[in-house]
């Protein structure tokens, strides 16, 4: 007699599949009775309240809000623009480096630092001057600019 040409291997495999597909088979039929029997749509609705939280009973009409339309806001509200603070400060140079054309001023009342850049002087100055300046915004935050020595 010849040697059968199935393996433990593939009779493991075999049997594995088929496993699998009595239990899929199993499911289905499960699924198909609790559908008959199970919940209907009506158990299956979730009400949300006026606090986010989902609850199984419907909301109280008594309780109901009128909204307007026009007090939605769809997006980030702008930012309200207050009038521009005294812009002129004065300051101490904290350090200036004249080789690369920067540095920073502390403010005198806010002790706030601010860069200050060769091209917004107006006198020339050192570590530890006094000065007058005034602030506008750069690419990367505020900037001392028509920087004066202080008399």
């Amino acid at each position: 007699m010849g040697k059968s040409q199935e393996t433990w291997n593939k009779k493991d495999v075999r049997n594995k599949k088929e496993k699998k597909r009595k239990d899929k088979e199993k499911k289905k039929l499960e699924r198909k009775e609790n559908k008959k029997t199970g919940s209907s749509f009506d158990d299956m609705i979730a009400y949300v309240d006026e606090n986010g939280t989902i609850t199984s009973t419907p909301p109280d009409p008594s309780k109901k809000k009128k909204i307007n339309l026009e007090d939605i806001q769809i997006g980030v509200p702008k930012g309200i623009k207050s009038e521009p603070e005294d812009t002129i400060r004065k300051g101490v140079v904290a350090f200036f480096n004249n080789s690369k054309g920067f540095g920073f001023i502390k403010e005198t009342g806010s002790q706030k630092s601010v860069f200050v850049h060769i091209n917004g002087l107006i006198d020339t100055i050192k570590e530890n001057d006094k000065v007058i300046f005034e602030v506008a915004m750069g690419k990367k935050g505020p900037n001392a600019v028509n920087v004066k020595l202080d008399k």
